[in-house]
């Protein structure tokens, strides 16, 4: 069978100039789409091996220089390299890398399965680059990567603070190969060679009073598992208040109107105004305009760090019934006749 020509780039669906850290992006998102413990296909198998051989040519500056070197021209000079067919590299020793294309055998056969310290694998699971983690190669601790989780709460709830109970998914290194896909050079049968387990953990968290939208809390010790006994990433959580049906909160200000009558506006009242701790009565003196704003000192969202809290806004709102008796209006008549110095008084 002929040997076909791979396309890496196109692969991994990156530019040629791509640096290291887009290249790395682009194959996480992929890997985590087809990794064997996500996608059951056979189409999807064979597409993540392709995507873990894009990435370990790619991510390799050795074999990515070689590799953009040959270009077009790479069965010509895998025809007249020493060594190979009709002199091109050595393909007979590949160690784990029986997974690897005819492609990558005829331009790296040379160099093994891996390239990076002389380490020999094949296109697999790589905890480093799909977990994020902070590993070592060669078996050595690794602290777990970061993980985030969304969480909508209450006004209520962010005012007070609250504790939330979630249910963690996602995939953590397999406790029996740690991550590497194999056991004593043969694919590790608790993984199928994936080197990841997918996970399900309940926990419950103290989200702190004052957060805000698009805040992130962070959990110490809550995030990926470690490789080779090393700690745990860290958990963070995206915090959404949802918005609440009477009071609008603005930085640390809470907002909030409250109706009252034309009497009440005119001769003045006290009433009984909503708060995140409670009712509290307020007075309105005579003689108040519609939108006339009142505050409320401290009642407001708690501030970070226990610096005090924020004010609650008040703002008048005159409202009328939604019907009036020809009594009510005969008196509204009687009373706009009296401001003569109202320009649309009453005339009749």
């Amino acid at each position: 069978m002929a040997v076909e020509f791979r396309d890496y780039y196109k692969t991994l669906g990156v530019d040629r100039k791509a640096d290291a850290k887009t290249i790395k992006s682009a194959y996480r998102k992929l890997a985590r789409k087809y990794h064997p413990d996500v996608a059951k296909g056979k189409d999807d198998a064979a597409k993540f091996r392709q995507i873990a051989e894009a990435y370990e040519v790619l991510s390799d500056p050795e074999k990515r220089q070689r590799y953009d070197t040959l270009g077009p021209d790479w069965q010509r000079y895998a025809q007249t390299a020493p060594g190979g067919p009709g002199g091109g590299f050595h393909t007979q020793d590949f160690g784990d890398a029986g997974d690897f294309s005819d492609f990558f055998r005829t331009i790296f056969g040379d160099l093994g399965g891996g390239g990076r310290g002389g380490a020999r694998r094949g296109p697999g699971f790589n905890v480093e680059d799909l977990f994020g983690a902070e590993t070592r190669r060669g078996g050595g601790r690794g602290r777990g990567g970061d993980v985030q989780a969304a969480v909508e709460i209450t006004l209520e709830e962010a005012y007070q603070g609250a504790r939330k109970s979630f249910t963690l998914e996602g995939q953590e290194p397999c406790p029996t190969c740690h991550g590497s896909g194999h056991t004593d050079h043969r694919v590790c049968e608790t993984c199928g060679g994936g080197g990841a387990r997918r996970t399900r953990r309940q926990l419950e968290v103290r989200i702190p009073a004052g957060v805000r939208t698009g805040q992130r809390v962070r959990v110490a010790g809550e995030g990926g598992d470690g490789t080779g006994g090393g700690t745990r990433g860290d958990l963070y959580l995206e915090i959404t208040v949802a918005p609440h049906p009477m009071f609008e909160r603005k930085g640390d200000d809470v907002h909030v109107e409250l109706p009252v009558t034309p009497p009440e506006a005119a001769l003045g009242t006290t009433v009984e105004v909503p708060t995140l701790k409670g009712k509290v009565s307020m007075k309105v003196p005579p003689a108040t305009s519609s939108g006339r704003t009142f505050r409320l000192p401290g009642y407001g969202m708690p501030k970070p760090k226990g610096g005090g809290a924020g004010d609650e806004l008040v703002k008048v709102k005159i409202v009328l019934p939604s019907s009036l008796t020809e009594e009510e209006l005969a008196l509204y008549r009687q009373l706009n006749a009296l401001r003569t110095d109202n320009p649309r008084a009453y005339q009749g």
